[in-house]
């Protein structure tokens, strides 16, 4: 009989820790901040992004005012981090560029023209009250030809303290990576 009431309050606290999550998604960007960009391919694939063991992970970071990047264990990303950034940046890229853009595996019977692989060194709240995206991109054309790469390192500002806000800022640094890709990489 102990054994039963220890088990069930264990799952009972395990409930309410669950209970207690809360899952942001990042919001679509307003279309007319995609200014459009005309490229070299007729198709381009995005790769699953790389990205540092803490932004990989489904809680949100922040920097804090000490330099230490911290999580908070019940605010979570509503997709995983590199998932859900793979498809804001193929969306941006196709509405950008027009042409047909989607993220690996590929699900067209056709081979992409062009793949694209980015790499995030920092994506995360900064102290400062604004949200740092920085890395590098890759774009490999598919029939050989001359790779393009370029650094990136964009910060926008994080209109106030919360995870809402913070998911906003990384909506619009991720936008401003599609563009600077499709302008210096994929042209």
């Amino acid at each position: 009989m102990r054994h039963l009431i220890l088990a069930t309050s264990a799952v009972l606290a395990l409930a309410s820790c669950a209970a207690d999550e809360r899952f942001y998604t990042v919001p679509d960007v307003a279309p007319e901040t995609l200014a459009p960009v005309s490229i070299r391919y007729s198709s381009v694939e995005v790769l699953e992004v790389s990205l540092p063991d803490y932004a990989g992970r489904q809680q949100i970071a922040r920097r804090q005012a000490d330099g230490a990047v911290a999580a908070e264990t019940d605010v979570l990303w509503a997709d995983l981090p590199s998932r859900g950034m793979s498809l804001e940046l193929a969306r941006h890229l196709g509405r950008i560029t027009g042409v047909q853009v989607a993220g690996e595996p590929w699900p067209f019977n056709d081979r992409a023209q062009a793949r694209l692989e980015v790499r995030v060194e920092q994506m995360l709240a900064e102290a400062n009250g604004t949200f740092r995206l920085s890395g590098q991109y890759f774009v490999a054309p598919d029939l050989g030809g001359r790779g393009r790469t370029g650094l990136f390192d964009i910060t926008v500002p994080v209109a106030g303290p919360g995870p809402s806000e913070i998911a906003a800022a990384r909506a619009q640094a991720v936008a401003e990576l599609a563009g600077q890709v499709a302008r210096d990489g994929l042209r």
